[in-house]
Order: C-alpha cells, then sequence, then structure tokens
C-alpha cells in the first residue's frame, strides 16, 4: 500500500495536463496514474522487456533504450517534466543523466532511496550494509551501482545549477519535510534550471 502511496504523493507535483517521459519507467504505474487522474500525456523508457511489455499493456507508449545512451533522441524541453523515479543509482553516468533531465523538460523530479535514512545509520555503525525495504539486497547482488542521501543530492543539483523548487522525504507512503536527510526513506526532489 505504501508503494501505491508515494507514487500519488509524486504525481502531485506533476502539474495536470504535461507531457511526460518517465525514465525507467517501470511497468508504467505512474505514468498510468498520471494519465488516469492528471490528464498528463507522454513517454516511458524502459530497457527490461517484462516491464516495458506491462507498461505496453496498460496502453503506454514505451521506448525500448538503454539510459546509459543518453536522451540525444529528444530535443530541449521536448516535455514539460521528466521523470527519474529510482533510476540515478543506477545508472554509472548519473550527473549528465541529471543534465540531460533538466534539458529535454522544464521541470524535472527525482526519487530515490536515501542512504542517511536513520535505520541505514544504525546498521552501518553497527558494522554491516543495510537490508531495508527501500533498499533489498545484500551489498553484494544489489542493481544499485552507487547510493546516495538527501542532502548529496542538494550538493549535486547546486553544483549543476539546478533550482530546487520542492524537497521531501518520504516514510511508508508519509511525506517527511521535518528532517527528511534522517527521516525519509525516499528522498525526493522537484527541480528546474537555474
Amino acid at each position: 500500500m505504501s508503494e501505491r502511496r508515494d507514487l500519488e504523493l509524486i504525481a502531485e507535483l506533476v502539474p495536470p495536463g504535461s507531457r511526460v517521459l518517465d525514465l525507467g519507467c517501470g511497468n508504467g504505474a505512474l505514468l498510468a496514474l498520471l494519465r488516469d487522474t492528471r490528464g498528463c500525456s507522454g513517454y516511458g523508457i524502459e530497457l527490461d522487456d517484462d516491464k516495458l511489455l506491462a507498461a505496453v499493456q496498460r496502453g503506454l507508449n514505451v521506448i525500448q533504450r538503454n539510459l546509459e545512451e543518453g536522451l540525444g533522441i529528444f530535443e530541449d524541453d521536448s516535455f514539460d517534466v521528466v521523470l527519474q523515479l529510482d533510476t540515478l543509482q543506477n545508472l554509472r553516468n548519473t550527473e549528465a543523466m541529471l543534465r540531460e533531465t533538466a534539458r529535454v523538460g522544464r521541470i524535472g523530479i527525482v526519487s530515490f532511496p536515501n542512504f542517511a535514512h536513520w535505520p541505514n545509520r544504525m546498521r552501518v555503525a553497527s558494522g554491516r550494509m543495510p537490508v531495508t525495504k527501500k533498499l533489498p539486497y545484500e551489498w553484494y547482488d544489489t542493481p544499485n551501482i552507487r547510493v546516495g542521501t538527501y542532502a548529496d543530492f542538494e550538493v549535486l543539483a547546486r553544483k549543476n545549477d539546478l533550482r530546487i523548487i520542492e524537497s521531501f522525504g518520504i516514510h511508508e507512503g508519509r511525506v517527511k519535510r521535518r528532517w527528511p536527510n534522517l527521516r525519509g526513506s525516499t528522498a525526493v526532489f522537484k527541480f528546474e534550471r537555474g
């Protein structure tokens, strides 16, 4: 239930009627939610065959593409909103993809597991890597190339001249605006070019 609520909270950041690009759209759950509840249109990009098929079966436009190849197939400002939900930590060139997100969309929205969430800190302090709902893999078999924190993204955004419009943490379907770096298992940022 909290996963659906997380998507609803992120969907609220997308202006109604927006043209959206969802990078790593998975099974298309968020794009379908945006289409059905906010009148949005657009495309998803997904590499995994099964997830792509599930998104297409929802009636969505999906392009099969590896995000490591960049977004050169899209012109500047092609979309109102570009979503990167739970993809940044899986990419080798995170910073380049963030700049591409800002280039092809007027607004970018990213989310990622917040490694600074207090239970993760406690687990590391005990000498072990955390395994949680948001980070469900052991250190040796995770698809995540890197881990990041809410505070780390703020620094990365400034470095790349991105202006954060709104940000918060999410934990178990609830927004955490107070101490989001400590209290949010997921970090969420809405930004635009500076």
